[in-house]
């Protein structure tokens, strides 16, 4: 009820009328709910919110707000125990400050959002700066006593008020982000003081929110210094985290944040990466942390996992070059598998590192993003040694493993000179790929056949793309290895395999290699699995590959290869009549690649949605009728026809869009078609007979007719409608509140009883 309220007050008319009935000072007066004993429930202090959300679209509404005192019932909220309550208050909050603040040439009128808004054939009143200031100086006294928390169980609400001022003064016009910001100021110095580490986060938010506004940079300033000068190393690291994580370029902090980050990686690795005279400071920071293994773990991945911000900075801000910095996380690599290379006096720090599963993703991730670098490309064989070497670790952990993968493949995918990546580093890796794809651990044989596939589609740069090949490993190497994994007990490393053969063979594919034995055993096998695989995963690779291979055939040949001809029947077949709704909808794209292929030259222009343009059935030269035939044979009408009836969603509407564009063409041409259409006796063949007259014994159908008969527009309308439409609406939300009546109403309940709707 409160949120309808709210929905028939958004109109300058409907407020005027629901307020002639002193409806609205019943629904949103507090006391009310609290004299029922009702407002403690979240639901209804959710409504309450989400009305007033509704109705704030005019100054009108303004006016009632501030005159009715319901600023300080909406303040209250923004802390309320229930995060939905809580969450909406503080959307409401920043919606009344936002959508009423005056233009910053003077505050006399309403924006022009609010005029807009208010045009409704009803004269509006005009805008009150005075109720708008009543609310902006509640707001300003809120903030200076409730931003410090009182006790340290308060910390969350004052969390969750910098968001809030953050929000507000990233997106307020001068006034009112000047009258903020003072009112705050006092309250964030007291917090960045306080030095609490959980707000460390949300108050940096807030300082580089405000840094923006130039005439308060000086005291911006001096919080963001004090930021990053804080005496609790995890603390002022996180700040500096921050600092760079934000896009916050600014060359005095900057450089400092980075300078912070890259510090405690200094002393440990021996690198020199800064100035010798930092490093003391450095050395007694890593000093306290090492009291504490979970300490110096958070510490040690803060700095490592922000490396990659490093590298994208200006070069005048960079503290050292990146190829340094490369070393220095290979270093960090090397001593997590035991190597003591750090400064004398880190004997506790290497026992943390070594083996410390956290720090190695960190530092592979950081690797991985490097590889991006321009000018570190000398640290290609560096970087390359380190990943094998962990990749031979019989400790690795699975994630570390497919995060060396990932290293591998950007290191190498980035290098434009092919000399780089050594003979010997290929046989070591074909070696450890050999290990590693019959591993115990089936997260790691899958991640080991996934990198099979991505690595195969890196080739050398050469002038002429056919004879280019993968920059690692050979397909010659990979298929066995993949063949293999076909038959592999887990459903996830099955589909891998098939996709990472579709990314093998597309350059053969490409080049309109003859289809050897091999690969016929191949597709042999793919379609056993779509026939006999109980899990959805292997079934969706497979229908992909069939629409790789389709899509990837060389223009150059003449026809498409006959395997692949005579195995597309039977994909759409049996992939238009799977149980997983997505292997039918990539069924029906690789139907969507038949029809763009057979009914090239008979559309008039290239559809824009055509993944191929070429004429691969010669249809340029056939007729409109034999491209038709050719599609029926194929079963790509079937496939169709028994989507437009499927009861997913998504396999519908693609279905319904393909048989429209299927009609469209037919009827480009004036002649009648006679190609006919089997029809089962069960499912999509009982629906058309039920739409179509005269069709009760026939075994088939003229497709041509069909298409007529059946309204696609109109399906095609309703499959496309969302269910917005429905829930998010005034007649919805009333049939609710009368159905919530019905269901709860008790037959001796009082009359009057309130029943309460559930309004989150």
């Amino acid at each position: 009820m409160i949120k309808l309220t709210g929905l028939l007050a958004a109109t300058v008319a409907g407020f005027q009328k629901l307020q002639d009935h002193s409806t609205l000072d019943q629904v949103f007066n507090t006391k009310h709910w609290q004299e029922s004993s009702l407002w403690d429930d979240p639901s209804v202090k959710s409504g309450w919110v989400h009305g007033l959300r509704s109705m704030m679209q005019h100054p009108r509404a303004l006016s009632f707000f501030v005159q009715s005192e319901l600023m300080d019932q909406l303040l209250k909220l923004q802390t309320d125990p229930s995060l939905f309550v809580a969450s909406s208050a503080n959307q409401l909050l920043v919606h009344i400050l936002l959508f009423y603040q005056p233009p910053a040439t003077n505050g006399k009128h309403p924006t022009p959002e609010v005029e807009d808004r208010t045009h409704n054939g009803v004269e509006p009143p005009p805008f009150s700066s005075t109720d708008y200031n009543a609310v902006v100086m509640a707001i300003c006294v809120y903030l200076r006593e409730s931003l410090p928390p009182k006790e340290q169980m308060n910390l969350q609400d004052s969390a969750r008020l910098l968001k809030l001022v953050a929000q507000i003064l990233s997106e307020a016009s001068p006034p009112l982000w000047g009258q903020l910001f003072e009112a705050a100021c006092g309250s964030l110095e007291d917090l960045v003081a306080a030095g609490y580490s959980q707000l460390t986060l949300p108050l940096i938010e807030v300082i580089l929110v405000a840094h923006s506004l130039s005439h308060l940079e000086q005291n911006v300033g001096r919080l963001l210094c004090a930021m990053l000068e804080v005496r609790q190393p995890t603390q002022h690291i996180r700040a500096a985290a921050a600092v760079l994580q934000k896009g916050f370029c600014d060359p005095v902090y900057t450089p400092k944040a980075a300078r912070i980050l890259l510090l405690p990686l200094d002393i440990l690795t021996g690198q020199s990466l800064l100035c010798a005279d930092t490093t003391g400071e450095a050395w007694g920071q890593i000093q306290e942390e090492l009291q504490n293994k979970s300490l110096f773990t958070s510490m040690m991945c803060l700095c490592v996992a922000n490396i990659h911000h490093i590298a994208l900075l200006p070069p005048d801000f960079l503290p050292c070059p990146l190829g340094l910095i490369v070393s220095t996380v290979v270093s960090l690599l090397h001593m997590s598998l035991g190597d003591s290379s750090a400064s004398p006096g880190c004997a506790k720090a290497n026992r943390f590192i070594y083996g410390n599963g956290k720090i190695q993703k960190c530092a592979l991730e950081a690797l991985t993003a490097l590889g991006n670098c321009s000018d570190v490309c000398d640290k290609m064989n560096e970087v390359c040694a380190v990943l094998l070497r962990y990749l031979n670790n019989p400790d690795s952990d699975p994630i570390v493993l497919h995060k060396c993968y990932q290293g591998l493949l950007k290191w190498t995918g980035s290098s434009t000179n092919r000399s780089l990546i050594s003979v010997q580093l290929r046989e070591d890796l074909a070696q450890l790929v050999s290990k590693r794809v019959c591993d115990l651990r089936w997260e790691v044989r899958d991640s080991t056949v996934e990198f099979l596939g991505q690595q195969a589609t890196q080739t050398s740069f050469s002038v002429d793309p056919c004879q280019s090949s993968p920059l690692l490993l050979e397909e010659r190497s990979t298929v066995p290895l993949l063949r293999e994994a076909l038959q592999d007990q887990e459903s996830y490393v099955r589909a891998s395999a098939v996709s990472a053969l579709a990314q093998t063979l597309q350059r053969s594919w490409q080049q309109g290699a003859v289809v050897s034995h091999e690969q016929a055993d191949i597709v042999t096998k793919l379609l056993e699995i779509l026939c006999e695989d109980t899990e959805g995963f292997s079934r969706r690779a497979v229908v992909q590959f069939f629409t790789s291979w389709f899509s990837h055939t060389s223009s150059s040949s003449s026809s498409l290869p006959p395997l692949l001809m005579t195995s597309v029947p039977s994909v759409l077949s049996r992939g238009s009549s799977d149980l997983d709704w997505e292997v039918k909808v990539h069924a029906l794209e690789l139907a969507k690649l038949l029809m763009d292929s057979t009914l090239t030259g008979h559309t008039g222009a290239p559809h824009p949605y055509a993944a191929m343009s070429r004429p691969t059935f010669s249809a340029l030269d056939s007729s409109l009728e034999d491209a038709l035939k050719k599609l029926v044979d194929s079963g790509v009408v079937s496939a169709l026809l028994s989507g437009l009836f499927d009861c997913d969603r998504p396999v519908g509407l693609k279905a319904c869009q393909l048989l429209i564009r299927l009609r469209e063409t037919l009827e480009t041409s004036a002649e009648e078609s006679a190609v006919k259409c089997g029809l089962p006796s069960f499912g999509w063949g009982l629906e058309i007979r039920a739409l179509v007259e005269n069709l009760s014994d026939a075994e088939s159908v003229n497709v041509r007719e069909v298409l007529r008969c059946l309204d696609l527009e109109g399906r095609l309308d309703f499959l496309s409608q969302s269910s917005d439409h429905v829930q998010n609406s005034p007649l919805s939300l009333l049939k609710d509140i009368l159905t919530a009546r019905g269901v709860h109403s008790h037959p001796n309940a009082g009359e009057g009883q309130e029943v309460i709707v559930d309004c989150y």
